[in-house]
């Protein structure tokens, strides 16, 4: 006999051995393309932007949320030639929102200057290692 909790969102299902021992009865459902909790991608099968989508990174969401969509509303349905042309004003205003929370949205610049330091420290602790010896083999000769 099985024994089941609910907690939250998640179900929990305690099962004896017996109960895996009988083969399930349970019927697989087709995924449905409509399924608004289904993983749909960033384009919904209506062509509507799925903002909930985890490769925008949690982007639509913050401080800068409502620019982003806009901006990136403006670029996915921009019909210029060079596409996006027309949202020059959009993105400049999510980068200007962007630049008033640098802790959340870094820079180029400083994700490069962050990913640089552990290079540097790795560089200083090699020079450690080659100073070392050397100074060795001095005081060995003395």
């Amino acid at each position: 006999m099985f024994t089941c909790f609910v907690s939250g969102k998640d179900k929990i299902i305690f099962v004896t051995k017996e109960d895996h021992e009988t083969p399930s009865s349970a019927e697989l459902i087709a995924d449905d393309p409509n399924d608004p909790y289904e993983d749909q991608g960033l384009i919904l099968p209506s062509g509507a932007i799925n903002w909930n989508c985890p490769c925008l990174g949690g982007m639509a969401s913050g401080p800068c949320g409502e620019q982003f969509k806009t901006a990136f509303s403006c670029f996915h349905y921009s019909q210029e030639d060079v596409k996006g042309s027309d949202c020059v004003e959009q993105f400049r205003s999510m980068q200007e929102c962007m630049q008033r929370y640098p802790e959340l949205y870094p820079q180029e610049e400083e994700e490069e200057e962050a990913a640089a330091k552990p290079d540097e420290a790795k560089k200083d602790s090699e020079t450690t290692e080659t100073e070392v010896p050397s100074t060795v083999e001095e005081n060995e000769s003395s």
